[in-house]
């Protein structure tokens, strides 16, 4: 049996909507119009335990619905969903004790209170024996480079500090599965791969359960070899990264910067080539030639000034995702 199974979950919102116009405020006061939002249509898929997953879609996509549900915050209106053998909406005692949550946006640390309290604070929530606490603290501290942080109360905090905080609040009872919803979102480049780091060597080495939320596509590529894309409430895609990148986003993207603008002209190996002033941006399919071979042949032809060499974007992807499937 799987760690987590969704079967068929379907969870809809019920919203207001004002009215438009002139007078839509006071029509709004007297009429509330009601709208039905459909988050999630059918969600069914298995996570085994110890994998590192990430999933991945456009804002209102539905991942956050997906995650509060599996962490036992919203009940679907129908569909079965089983945690460790719990549903999490019916069980939610037992259920958070085995589980951490980290929402990017939100915290789970009382702002005005040092780091170390709301830990203290967070061990007698969860009732964690002093023993196994102080140890854990200690490997946290020392992985996540809390030390100075401990004594520092939380609104002093960067984003990047208080997210390495975070992270360590939702491990400090050693959860089996860890829920990520935007992780790393706001967090400078090097914050990001200290987290990165942190993350892959938790799932590694302490077997924890990772979902990762993200519209970073460094941090699935890094951390996932596994994704679903989920789109308008339904799941899209469930497989490996790489092949959801042959089937969705073949063709890769030079952007070339010269030192003067110049006319557009054939390029072997280019499926596309668009000219903006001094800028060219090259599309090649990286499986018919590579991308050094692509630098070589604009450095021959090109007075290049800089050159970035990236693969096509989340939502790029979904949007091809969204063509072919008509959705």
């Amino acid at each position: 049996m799987a760690q987590i199974e969704l079967r068929n979950i379907r969870k809809i919102f019920s919203i207001s909507v004002r009215p438009e116009g002139r007078f839509g405020v006071l029509r709004g006061a007297l009429f509330r119009h009601r709208k039905i939002i459909q988050a999630l249509d059918g969600i069914t898929f298995d996570i085994e335990a110890g994998e590192l997953v990430g999933y991945i879609g456009p804002n209102g996509a539905g991942k956050s619905t997906t995650v509060k549900i599996m962490s036992g915050i919203l009940t679907p209106e129908e569909g079965t969903c089983l945690i460790m053998n719990r549903v999490p909406w019916r069980e939610r005692v037992r259920h958070v004790s085995r589980i951490g949550v980290v929402f990017g946006q939100r915290t789970q640390l009382w702002w005005d209170l040092p780091v170390r309290d709301s830990f203290d604070l967070l061990k007698d929530i969860y009732s964690i024996h002093p023993t196994d606490y102080n140890k854990r603290l200690k490997e946290l501290a020392e992985s996540l480079d809390l030390g100075p942080l401990l004594t520092t109360p939380v609104r002093q905090l960067s984003l990047g500090q208080r997210m390495r905080c975070e992270i360590a609040a939702a491990l400090l009872h050693s959860p089996d599965i860890l829920f990520l919803d935007e992780p790393t979102i706001g967090l400078d480049a090097v914050s990001k791969l200290a987290l990165r780091s942190f993350l892959k060597r938790e799932n590694k080495e302490k077997g924890i359960t990772m979902i990762l939320t993200t519209h970073d596509m460094d941090d699935v590529e890094s951390l996932c070899s596994r994704v679903m894309v989920i789109g308008h409430g339904k799941l899209l895609f469930d497989g490996q990264l790489q092949r959801l990148k042959q089937l969705y986003a073949p063709l890769r993207s030079i952007r070339a910067v010269l030192t003067e603008p110049v006319r557009e002209f054939h390029l072997d190996g280019a499926e596309s080539i668009q000219v903006d002033g001094n800028v060219w941006t090259v599309l090649f399919d990286p499986q018919k030639v590579g991308a050094h071979v692509m630098v070589e042949r604009l450095a021959h032809s090109l007075p290049l000034r800089d050159v970035e060499i990236r693969d096509q974007d989340i939502d790029e992807i979904i949007a091809a995702m969204y063509q072919e499937m008509q959705i």
